[in-house]
């Protein structure tokens, strides 16, 4: 074998202080510490995958905008937790312009991220029906909305979508939503981990069974307009980014600023109920938030209890940006093609090297390359892959931590600097001799 990249010994000292007791179970923060040590101990650059972290300069309006509002003194000011009425008309806007729905600026409330709005919509949904007492996701997903689910004592279930594209979907959420417990549908479309869209088919199926059971539908669309197969850039024109808005009437869509406008530093997203829920009664809401009334107890009752309201100054950077987008004077697609160029090249060093996409398509059709893809390697769990890449240099995270089925790592583009690609290559190249397959 050829020595790795990365001096063994260290590698092997820091796992063993990290007292990790499986590293490929480890979070994605455990991860990160952990690599920063090892870069530290050894001197030598990651090629970074772990983190969903934005690697683009963020949008200069959106800067702007805020460095005038702090100019203006609002700093010193509370927001009101409703959000300031620019950024809501904006986002207004923005939903008729990008999504093709409608819906009332009083049903845009702004979040500390959409971290904030998961936990706000968590905390809130749960009491909607005292008969129903379980979320469902399709999954794979973001772990921390799990994490979430179990520092409140929620209950949830989920399943790795994978295998049920299609028409297969309908049976398999049917299976759940028969039972009567579940009060929501969670996803993420784009798809955090494993870079899956939904097609309108699949939305319309989620559509009718959540009308069908009585059930809302959380769709968290951080990774909004990076389904880089279709432009949705033209404010107004089609094609729309694909929402389940479209088809069912109790939705709450999270839309944050992290990734699609790169303002992750300032922890800003929108939480857009639908007109139908945010206006809607539900008597078991009561005992808990004093109101049945659903916006009242959102805005009023958790995101109150939780933060009391969002950054000032970040919510006039949103609006303005929001505006541009609006206005046809900020292209948000052309802002992130980036991301689409690295994945592509990236894709092709891993392939090149004995490595395999996990998720590949889309029922019939290749998935698009954007912010994340996903490798395996044979004869390799992903927990073992995690662990063994590190000492090549090479950090990701597992799935078996996303809720997926399928063995193998989720890789992130955005850190990745293209100056890095020869280095990449070489170090998957003296892992590929190091591991050859038989």
């Amino acid at each position: 074998m050829k020595p790795t990249p990365i001096d063994a010994n260290i590698v092997k000292e820091k796992i063993k202080a990290s007292n990790l007791p499986n590293i490929g179970r480890a979070s994605i923060r455990e991860v990160k510490r952990l690599i920063n040590e090892i870069e530290v101990a050894s001197g030598k650059q990651f090629i970074r995958m772990e983190m969903g972290i934005p690697g683009l300069p963020p949008v200069q309006i959106g800067v702007e905008a805020q460095k005038q509002a702090l100019d203006n003194g609002v700093a010193a000011i509370y927001p009101d937790i409703e959000g300031i009425p620019a950024l809501k008309n904006e986002m207004s806007r923005f939903c008729k312009n990008f999504l093709d729905i409608d819906v009332k600026p009083a049903s845009c409330v702004p979040t500390v991220g959409s971290m904030q709005a998961g936990m706000a919509i968590f905390m809130t949904i749960r009491y909607l029906n005292k008969q129903k007492d379980t979320t469902l996701f399709i999954d794979p997903g973001f772990p921390v909305q799990k994490q979430q689910h179990r520092i409140i004592g929620a209950k949830f279930e989920t399943f790795d979508v994978y295998e049920y594209r299609g028409e297969k979907l309908r049976d398999k959420l049917e299976s759940y939503l028969s039972k009567g417990n579940i009060h929501s549908i969670v996803y993420s479309n784009p798809n955090n981990p494993s870079w899956v869209c939904l097609t309108d088919n699949e939305l319309r199926i989620i559509a009718e069974l959540a009308r069908k059971y009585d059930a809302v539908v959380v769709e968290d669309l951080a990774y909004f307009g990076m389904d880089f197969r279709h432009d949705i850039s033209r404010p107004g024109v089609p094609p729309f980014q694909p929402t389940i808005a479209k088809y069912v009437d109790k939705y709450i869509l999270m839309i944050s600023s992290s990734k699609a406008f790169s303002y992750a530093g300032e922890r800003l997203a929108v939480m857009v109920i639908s007109d139908a829920l945010f206006s809607g009664k539900y008597p078991d809401l009561k005992p808990y938030f004093g109101t049945e009334s659903l916006g009242h107890a959102m805005v009023y009752g958790t995101v109150y209890a939780l933060t009391s309201g969002t950054s000032h100054s970040a919510q006039y950077a949103m609006a303005a940006i929001l505006k541009a987008c609006n206005d046809g004077t900020y292209n948000l697609v052309q802002g992130m093609i980036d991301y689409r160029d690295k994945a592509h090249t990236m894709k092709r060093l891993f392939t090149e090297n004995g490595f395999d996409i996990v998720y590949d398509k889309d029922e019939d059709q290749p998935l698009s390359d954007g912010f994340y893809f996903t490798i395996g390697y044979p004869g390799f769990t992903g927990e073992q892959l995690l662990e063994e890449l590190l000492y090549y240099g090479i950090s990701a995270i597992s799935l078996s931590i996303t809720g997926s089925n399928r063995q193998g790592l989720r890789a992130c583009v955005s850190l990745v600097q293209k100056s890095q690609f020869p280095e990449l290559e070489e170090r998957l190249k003296v892992f590929h001799e190091n591991h050859p397959i038989k």
